[in-house]
């Protein structure tokens, strides 16, 4: 298991302007642009970009850039992956790294 990979999802989800971020992102179907979501937050531009950078770095958020735009969706593979992560933690299997 790759723990420096998993605890780079978690810094990322560490960030109360980044959960925002992905709870807007999951409830759209379709992509959001970055103005989109700037509308619901007190923030720059410039923040908005650190924010999706650390998110895309972590593998949550993907992008496409359309023209001048920037628009983001979730990787529904990587939530997925995330989930199947901290459920081994519920699990009683042979696969503990204790022994």
């Amino acid at each position: 298991m790759n723990y420096e990979k998993e605890a780079l999802v978690f810094k990322a989800l560490s960030d109360t302007n980044r959960l925002k971020i992905i709870d807007m992102l999951s409830c759209s179907c379709i992509e959001m642009c970055a103005c989109h979501l700037l509308e619901k937050f007190d923030i720059t531009q410039p923040t908005l970009s650190h924010h999706m950078k650390i998110l895309i770095e972590a593998g949550i958020v993907n992008s496409r850039k359309q023209g001048s735009w920037c628009y983001y969706f979730l990787n529904q593979e990587k939530i997925f992956q995330v989930v199947s992560f901290m459920s081994n933690f519920t699990i009683v299997n042979g696969n503990c790294t204790c022994g």
